[in-house]
């Protein structure tokens, strides 16, 4: 698999992702489990954030201490509507960070992404973009999201998405070779109506328990 793409084979993550998958799953478990694997596919994704040293004092002794560099500004951005059960486990972990919206949707003749909301903090030419939607799949709802935030100019963007299928990341890859992905899985491939096999099923659907 191309350098670029990043799979966060945890066994934590593995297992509730097992549990995701299957059909008996509950909308209230599907989404507890969906914050959960957020939280933990951020460990992996923030791994190069810079650190700064300062001095404090501990209850025992003075010492020079890690903390994150101030100037480490990110944004996370969900893509609507699936992304924000992945956006509720990842502000767990990052409180500070700024939040921003796309909303797509996937024409269901075509599968092509048509967008009808976008909003972003006004700063966010200097931060650091993180862009999650659990499902890559045919690649148009992420290429349409990256080429819509490359056209603020971000510092740098990662796309994070919860399971992958191997058209979906030539697509992405094809269109923006320069952004990275982090998944938890690559499945085998996409059916005749654009759904991951195996899958999870409508990741929108099961988080909000719609059809």
């Amino acid at each position: 698999m191309n350098a670029k793409v990043t799979v966060i084979d945890h066994p934590l993550i593995q297992h509730k992702l097992t549990l995701m998958r299957q059909t008996e799953t509950s909308t209230a478990k599907f989404r507890n489990l969906l914050k959960e694997i957020g939280m933990l596919l951020a460990y992996e994704v923030t791994r190069d954030l810079p650190l700064k040293y300062e001095q404090i004092k501990t209850p025992v002794a003075p010492m020079l201490a890690p903390m994150l560099a101030a100037d480490k500004k990110m944004v996370i951005v969900s893509i609507m509507r699936a992304g924000q059960g992945i956006l509720d486990g990842i502000l767990e972990l990052i409180p500070s960070a700024r939040v921003g919206h796309i909303g797509l949707y996937r024409d269901p003749l075509t599968h092509v992404a048509v967008e009808y909301y976008f909003k972003v903090p006004s700063d966010i030419e200097q931060r650091d973009v993180l862009v999650v939607d659990p499902m890559l799949a045919t690649g148009n709802s992420a290429v349409a999201a990256i080429d819509r935030i490359k056209e603020v100019s971000p510092m740098s963007i990662k796309f994070l998405c919860l399971l992958a299928a191997p058209e979906g990341i030539s697509h992405f890859q094809l269109e923006h070779p320069d952004v990275p992905i982090y998944t938890a899985a690559i499945d085998e491939k996409l059916d005749e109506h654009g759904y991951i096999i195996p899958g999870l099923g409508d990741a929108g659907d099961r988080l909000y328990g719609t059809q």
